[in-house]
């Protein structure tokens, strides 16, 4: 599934595959505009997203 988000450095729109079949995930991911590292935090209910968190990497 695609999801769209804002990069929490540079603010630019960017999307990303998100794997349903997944209950929830936690990891670092490159943002596609300026190449931060973005922690992302997100879980699914079945086919739908019930929380999505993009945040600044912390100590970095």
């Amino acid at each position: 599934m695609e999801h769209f988000f804002t990069c929490p450095y540079c603010w630019e729109r960017i999307s990303m595959i998100l794997d349903a079949h997944e209950e929830s995930s936690d990891y670092i991911e490159d943002c596609e505009v300026c190449c931060r590292p973005i922690e992302l935090n997100f879980r699914f209910s079945g086919e739908n997203i019930t929380f999505f968190e993009a945040k600044v990497m912390e100590g970095i």
